[in-house]
């Protein structure tokens, strides 16, 4: 009963917290990350460090709100405490058809420079991950009653949405917006089938951020059909591969007809 009981308020303050701080986090992220950014920068002199630590100052309030909520569970609620190389070789394998795919029809970016791949790979693939799914998704999905799809849904618009300021065209804009949109839904199902590893998931997103920069596959997150033709088998090959592991493991899967949309009342 005490543990029924523990876990109706942590669900209570759940719903309450989560969207309240990543509200609070995005309204701090477009007012004054550039701000906060360039104040370290002046006192840091090192962009790339500049960058990762404004990064992480914007996030306090995801920060704050999952110490609030799950206290010495921080690392393992935000996916933090799995392994990271059973993370690391998966999204190799996975990502291998975009890195291949694009060295044989592209010419290799040799004016990327080292900012651009901590910036646009690593830091993008790395905080978008943790803030976007391990914190908004992953929290709601984990330890309330949502589904998966409720507890996707308003985190995947926000991510497609501020993708669009790659494109100023309308029907760009669109084709941003739903490969995003399906880029969000496609890493929140990972996510919750390899058991809530973060670092599957973030290096998935970085390598496949990297291989598109490494081989100029397009100017924004739409690209060409050519690049998108790799993209589409890395995931693929991702999603057949998740789903043959289960299978031979005879494990279910997290996201199923009883966690699509609302999970059952657990009465202990």
């Amino acid at each position: 009963m005490r543990k029924q009981f523990s876990m109706k308020k942590l669900q209570s303050r759940s719903y309450l917290l989560v969207p309240a701080a990543f509200l609070v986090y995005l309204l701090i992220r477009n007012a004054w990350f550039s701000i906060v950014y360039q104040f370290l920068l002046a006192h840091i002199h090192e962009s790339v460090t500049a960058y990762f630590v404004a990064s992480c100052v914007i996030g306090l309030p995801i920060f704050i709100a999952t110490w609030l909520l799950h206290k010495k569970k921080f690392a393992d609620s935000l996916g933090l405490s799995g392994n990271f190389l059973k993370g690391f070789f998966p999204a190799l394998l996975f990502t291998a058809p975009m890195f291949v795919g694009y060295s044989l029809i592209y010419e290799f970016n040799a004016t990327l420079t080292y900012t651009q791949v901590a910036v646009g790979a690593l830091f993008a693939g790395f905080f978008e991950e943790l803030y976007f799914r391990a914190f908004f998704f992953g929290l709601l999905f984990r330890y309330t009653r949502l589904g998966f799809i409720p507890a996707l849904l308003i985190s995947a618009l926000i991510f497609a949405s501020l993708h669009l300021y790659q494109s100023e065209e309308p029907a760009a804009m669109a084709g941003i917006f739903i490969a995003t949109l399906m880029g969000a839904g496609f890493f929140a199902w990972l996510y919750a089938e390899w058991k809530f590893n973060i670092w599957l998931i973030v290096n998935m997103h970085v390598l496949m951020n990297l291989s598109w920069m490494l081989f100029d596959a397009g100017d924004n997150a739409l690209g060409p059909v050519l690049s998108n033709i790799f993209r589409a088998v890395t995931i693929a090959s991702a999603i057949l591969t998740t789903l043959w592991i289960k299978k031979r493991q005879q494990q279910k899967l997290e996201v199923n007809r009883n966690t699509i949309w609302l999970k059952a009342v657990d009465n202990g």
